[in-house]
């Protein structure tokens, strides 16, 4: 493991964590739509009421095993691959949604950490 793979899985579990549980229910520039939070924000996407609740768990699961992974090395490709693939996701709903390209710069963000991590693992 290397310092830069360290750092882009801690860096992108803190982001995940801050943007999970401090900034849930908190207006941004980059809420899709016109989205005030998270569950609007997922509402101007069309999923149903309940995603963002297990989108929200399962990220903030991945965010924890990346940083226990600074410890345990075996859970960090498939703990940054998963989350990558929610990155991607993310990305493309807010393509989707028609938002401007600075709106999907925190999930690009993490997506290139998540890359990081698992290219310096």
């Amino acid at each position: 493991m290397t310092f830069v793979g360290n750092a882009a899985q801690l860096a992108a579990a803190l982001w995940i964590l801050n943007v999970w549980i401090l900034r849930f229910n908190k207006e941004t520039d980059y809420r899709g739509g016109g989205a005030k939070n998270l569950p609007e924000e997922f509402d101007v996407y069309g999923f149903p009421s309940g995603t963002v609740y297990l989108v929200g768990a399962a990220k903030i699961i991945l965010a924890l095993l990346l940083i226990v992974g600074l410890w345990v090395d075996v859970l960090v490709t498939p703990s940054a691959g998963l989350l990558a693939l929610l990155m991607v996701g993310a990305v493309a709903m807010h393509y989707r949604a028609g938002d401007r390209p600075k709106k999907a710069l925190p999930a690009t963000s993490v997506l290139v950490l998540s890359v990081l991590a698992l290219v310096f693992t």
